[in-house]
Formats: C-alpha cells, sequence, structure tokens
C-alpha cells in the first residue's frame, strides 16, 4: 500500500540537475541585480600595467587590454544581457500569443491570413530576421531585443494557436457556450487559461535562444558599442588577442552556462506539466 506514495514522492523529486541549473540561473540573476556586491573593480577603468593577466585570485577572469577586471565586465553585462532577452521573450509571448489566440479562436478567414503570415516568418531564419529587423531599427541592445522578439512571434503564435484549437474542441468549453457564455467569456475564462499552459516551458527555451540571438548580434556589431560589456560584445572583442584566451573562455563559459541552464529548466517544467 506503500507503494503509490513512494512513486508519488518520487515524481515530484526535482533531479539534481535541475537544482544545479536553477542555481546558475539565481547566480546570473543576482549578477544582473546587484552587480556591486560581487566585484569591486570598475569594468570601465583599468590599470594599464595589468593588462592582459591571467586568471588570478586577484582577477577571476583575467584582465583586458586595456587592463579592466574580466570579470567585472562579465558581472556588469549580465544586466543588459539578462533585460535583453526579457525583453524579447516578452515580445514573442504578447504579439505571438494574440496572432494565434485570434487565430485558432476565431478560425476561417482570419485564422486562414494570419496562418499564412505565421508560415512565412517561420520560412526565414530566426537570426537572419533579427539581422534585418536590427538592421533597419539601428545598432542597439535595445534594438537587438525587439528584432530577438519580432523573430521569436512566429513561434508562439503557432504554438498557441495549435493549443487553443484543441482546447476549443473540448467538453468543457462546449458546454459553457451551449450555456450561454459569450464568445469573450469562453475566451478569457476557458480557452485562454487552459491553452497557455504549454507557454510557460516555450517562454523559458525562448530566454535562452534570445540569450544567444542577442550575443550572437552583439558578436556582429549589431549591439552597443564599446565601453558596453554585453556578454557577445565581450566574445568578440577578445578574439583578437589570441594570446589571451581568457578573454573569449570566460564570457563564453558563462553565456554556455545561463542557457545549458534554461534548456534545462525547460525541459523539466515540460515534463511536468
Amino acid at each position: 500500500m506503500q507503494a503509490p506514495a513512494i512513486t508519488r514522492r518520487s515524481a515530484h523529486r526535482v533531479p539534481p540537475t535541475v537544482v544545479l541549473a536553477f542555481a546558475v540561473l539565481a547566480v546570473v540573476l543576482a549578477w544582473a541585480l546587484a552587480p556591486g556586491l560581487f566585484t569591486q573593480h570598475d569594468p570601465g577603468q583599468g590599470v594599464t600595467a595589468d593588462k592582459l593577466l591571467a586568471p588570478s585570485p586577484a582577477h577571476w577572469f583575467g584582465t583586458d587590454h586595456l587592463g579592466r577586471d574580466e570579470f567585472s565586465r562579465v558581472v556588469h553585462g549580465t544586466a543588459s544581457s539578462v533585460t535583453s532577452a526579457l525583453v524579447a521573450v516578452g515580445i514573442g509571448v504578447v504579439v505571438g500569443g494574440l496572432v494565434g489566440l485570434l487565430a485558432g479562436f476565431l478560425g476561417g478567414l482570419v485564422d486562414v491570413v494570419l496562418a499564412r503570415v505565421v508560415d512565412v516568418l517561420l520560412a526565414i531564419p530566426s537570426f537572419l530576421l533579427a539581422v534585418i529587423v536590427v538592421s533597419s531599427l539601428g545598432f542597439q541592445t535595445i534594438n537587438a531585443a525587439i528584432a530577438t522578439g519580432v523573430s521569436a512571434v512566429a513561434v508562439f503564435a503557432r504554438v498557441l494557436r495549435s493549443e487553443v484549437l484543441r482546447t476549443r474542441r473540448s467538453v468543457f468549453v462546449e458546454a459553457s457556450a451551449l450555456l450561454g457564455g459569450s464568445r469573450t467569456h469562453v475566451l478569457l475564462r476557458h480557452v485562454l487559461p487552459n491553452a497557455s499552459r504549454t507557454v510557460l516551458a516555450l517562454a523559458v527555451l525562448q530566454f535562452g535562444l534570445s540569450i544567444l540571438v542577442i550575443a550572437g548580434l552583439a558578436f556582429l556589431g549589431y549591439g552597443d558599442p564599446p565601453p558596453a560589456s554585453d556578454w557577445g560584445l565581450l566574445v568578440s572583442a577578445g578574439k583578437d588577442y589570441p594570446t589571451a584566451p581568457w578573454l573569449v573562455h570566460a564570457p563564453a563559459a558563462v553565456t554556455v552556462a545561463t542557457v545549458l541552464s534554461v534548456n534545462r529548466v525547460s525541459r523539466w517544467l515540460r515534463g511536468t506539466a
């Protein structure tokens, strides 16, 4: 008789890898909110005599060609990278969710037109679409975030449309309509809450992808110019100094660790939904 209880406890146990992923994300979030608590070095000022020093207890990630502490630059660049990714995800969720919701719930000509628009957006590689948008808006990190969000609209629209179509055929939705519920009531009270459950895991996954896309845009020079310390810009600047590989390895490792942690949390959320 105790086996089912043990099974339920095992099902709700959080895997160690998920705990580690949450720990990494907690550190990244703390860096973004209060970078001054983790480093006393000024990310924009350096000591020329200390240029290109290898990692050490005094400079955990070494120093760059101007003697600036690389760890301080990575920590202070976290806020820009994380905020930009959140903006991108917010645009994708709001705009893409609205498109998918209307297409799936209204159906008919509206569904046909919006579905074709989504198909066109999906046919364009997301990074290429982001480059096109940011080139039109201007080379700034916020514009890179907007461009990344625009490239994510089609993904959220497709997922939410399929969820709305599935939910709309549910018995409780049909019962609500037969009992006299208006279309707006049925949409907001029944369809939207049930169809949006999968959006959370997708939003978390898209957050990690947005970090990569924004870092890639910054690497190519489509973000804020120096002395900004976005992660992609740090990697771009570090590649010019092959004798100081830590200038590339440190920001790249932080970016990879963050994205992998986000992806692990997203997979765990999908499995527990």
